[in-house]
C-alpha cells in the first residue's frame, strides 16, 4: 500500500522525491522545474505543504495540474520531521530521495543517483553538492560510510543529495520533535546499510541564506543556544548509540564529538556570541574531563591541540 492505495510492482516508479515546503513561493517553482527536467523521468513528486501562509502551496497545485507525477498534501504545519513523514507515507517508489524547497537539483540527479546505487548494488548512493565537489568515487561499508559522514568534507548528514532504496525507506521515520531531524537519523541510516556508494561529483545545490533553518552551520554568528543544545543532544545520543552498534569503532566516534564541541567552544569565543555562556561551560567541563582521551586521539587535528591549549 502506498498512501492507502494499492500499486502494483509493475506500476511502481523508480523513485519517489519528496520536497516539504512553507512559505516559500519566491523560491518553490525553482525546485520544483529543477525535479520536473530531470532526464529520469520515471519518478513521482510527492510535495507536502506544511501549512503555508502564502502561495506555496497553491503553486503546487498548479504544477500538479500540469504534470500527473506531482502529488500535493496539504497539512496543518508541524515540523520538518512530521512533514517529511507525511510524504514518506504516501511514497511507492522502488527509491527515495527528498529536495529542499529552496534548493535545486542538475537535469541527472536522479539519473545519477539511481544508476550510481544499481551499478554498486548499493542501499544509498551519494553525489556531490555545489559546495562539495569531489570527482572520486568510492564503495563503503557502514563503518566507513559513517566516519566520511562525520568528518563532513564529502556529504553530509542533510537528506538531499542521498537516495535511500526501498529496504531502509521503510525504516525511515523522522523525529517529529526539534528542528534538526537530518542530525538525529542520518546516522541510524548510513549504520544499517550494507553498502553505500558516493561520488562526488555535483548534482545538487543547497541554497544557503538567513532564512534558511539551518543558516547557523555556515553563519555561526546566527547560532542560538537552542539550536546548539539540540545539536550536543543529539551527538551524544549518536556516540552512545554507535558505540554499542560498532563497539570498536567507540573511541572514534567519541573522537567526532569532542571535536564538535571544541570547535564550537572556540567560534563561541571568537564570535564573542553571548547567548550560549550555559552550552559554552557545559562543553569546557567535558573536555577537561576528557582531555588526554582527546588529545590521544588518532584523528585529532593539529588546530585542534592548539584550541585545547589555549581554551580548554
Amino acid at each position: 500500500m502506498c498512501g492507502g492505495w494499492a500499486v502494483s510492482e509493475e506500476k511502481r516508479p523508480k523513485i519517489s522525491v519528496i520536497m516539504l515546503t512553507y512559505n516559500r513561493e519566491r523560491l518553490v517553482p525553482r525546485a520544483i522545474e529543477s525535479i520536473l527536467n530531470q532526464t529520469e523521468s520515471d519518478f513521482e513528486f510527492i510535495i507536502v505543504d506544511n501549512g503555508s501562509c502564502d502561495r506555496s502551496g497553491n503553486l503546487a497545485d498548479e504544477y500538479a495540474l500540469k504534470d500527473v507525477r506531482i502529488r500535493v498534501i496539504h497539512r496543518e504545519k508541524g515540523n520538518i520531521g512530521s512533514g517529511r513523514n507525511t510524504g514518506l507515507s504516501a511514497a511507492c517508489g522502488e527509491y527515495i530521495t527528498f529536495i529542499d524547497d529552496d534548493d535545486w537539483a542538475e537535469p541527472d540527479f536522479l539519473e545519477f543517483l539511481y544508476r550510481l546505487a544499481v551499478e554498486n548494488d548499493a542501499d544509498v548512493s551519494i553525489c556531490g553538492a555545489a559546495d562539495k565537489v569531489f570527482d572520486e568515487k568510492k564503495v563503503m561499508t557502514a563503518r566507513e560510510a559513517l566516519v566520511e559522514l562525520m568528518w563532513r568534507k564529502k556529504y553530509n548528514m542533510a537528506f538531499p543529495t542521498k537516495l535511500f532504496c526501498r529496504k531502509l525507506a521503510d525504516r525511515l521515520h523522522f523525529p517529529e520533535e526539534g528542528a534538526y531531524d537530518d542530525i538525529a537519523l542520518m546516522y541510524r541510516l548510513l549504520a544499517e546499510a550494507d553498502k553505500v556508494a558516493y561520488h562526488g561529483l555535483p548534482k545538487y545545490t543547497f541554497y544557503r541564506h538567513e532564512g534558511n533553518h539551518s543558516a547557523w552551520t555556515t553563519d555561526h554568528r546566527l547560532l542560538t543556544a537552542a539550536a546548539l543544545e539540540e545539536y550536543l543532544y543529539a551527538y551524544r545520543t549518536r556516540t552512545e548509540w554507535l558505540s554499542e552498534k560498532f563497539p570498536d569503532y567507540a573511541q572514534t566516534f567519541r573522537y567526532f564529538e569532542w571535536s564538535f564541541m571544541i570547535s564550537m567552544v572556540e567560534k563561541i569565543n571568537r564570535l564573542q556570541i553571548r547567548d550560549c555562556g550555559i552550552q559554552l561551560d557545559r562543553m569546557i567541563q567535558e573536555l577537561r574531563e576528557h582531555r588526554e582521551e582527546f588529545l590521544s586521539s588518532a584523528e585529532i587535528l593539529d588546530f585542534e591541540r592548539e584550541w585545547v591549549g589555549k581554551y580548554i
